[in-house]
């Protein structure tokens, strides 16, 4: 078992006074039945601690890359991925698409981190007893990425995604799991937010159309943009 990354040890624990409250308290929010948003979970620093170890990811074994689509396309947002590499539309092991090396391992302090994001989310001490994920996207948004209404589907298990955001604030899009289209809820992702979809929500489209340039703190870390880990059982070996 690796030890936990510096700052993470206490997650959870400390005082609201310290988390990120600039326009005052933010509450726990569910938009649907297994999909809990919870503003300013993550503090200043454990953010920081956070976009350091993604500056490491982006730079390899597999690099942070705009993903080409079958149709050709690419995408505005960049990604990087641990633990299992995803490309349109299935998760390997290694990076064919970019550059044929085996991704980073996923580190065991992101599994207990995703462990207590569960518990803190669903307000349940055992919500995270089972939780294993195995691989993260990490996505970075410039002030034009956008990312239109999809499934998380390519995973082969029925778990909770977890997603963190830090940086810029955006718009973010959670619709339902039949259609693309209404109804919908937007709100606003700010840096430090997390958000939990699981249970019957777990394949809910959502997307993220706009985000707010300048509106996040450089002491997270980040000076510019907006990075979004989102981490997920695959159910593969």
């Amino acid at each position: 078992m690796s030890t936990p990354l510096p700052g993470f040890e206490g997650l959870g624990t400390t005082p609201d006074d310290s988390r990120n409250q600039d326009e005052g308290p933010r509450d726990r929010r569910e938009l649907a039945p297994g999909a809990v948003h919870v503003p300013g979970w993550l503090t200043l620093a454990q953010q920081r601690e956070l976009v350091a170890a993604c500056r490491g990811w982006a730079r390899g074994p597999a690099p942070i890359r705009h993903t080409r689509l079958p149709r050709g396309g690419v995408m505005s947002v960049q990604t990087v991925c641990i633990g299992w590499h995803w490309q349109p539309y299935a998760y390997t092991r290694t990076a064919d698409d970019v550059n044929g090396v085996r991704v980073a391992e996923f580190p065991y302090w992101m599994v207990e981190l995703g462990r207590r994001a569960l518990v803190d989310a669903y307000q349940d001490a055992a919500a995270g007893d089972d939780y294993t994920p195995d691989t993260a996207l990490i996505n970075f948004y410039d002030d034009q990425a956008r990312l239109g209404m999809h499934q998380d589907k390519e995973e082969r298990s029925g778990a909770p995604v977890v997603s963190l955001s830090i940086g810029d604030s955006c718009v973010f899009r959670f619709g339902n799991t039949e259609t693309r289209a209404k109804p919908y809820t937007d709100i606003e992702l700010a840096s430090g937010d997390l958000f939990v979809f699981g249970g019957p929500s777990r394949f809910a489209y959502h997307g993220v159309p706009k985000v707010h340039p300048g509106t996040g703190d450089p002491a997270s870390g980040l000076a510019g943009g907006r990075l979004n880990i989102t981490m997920r059982v695959t159910g593969l070996s």
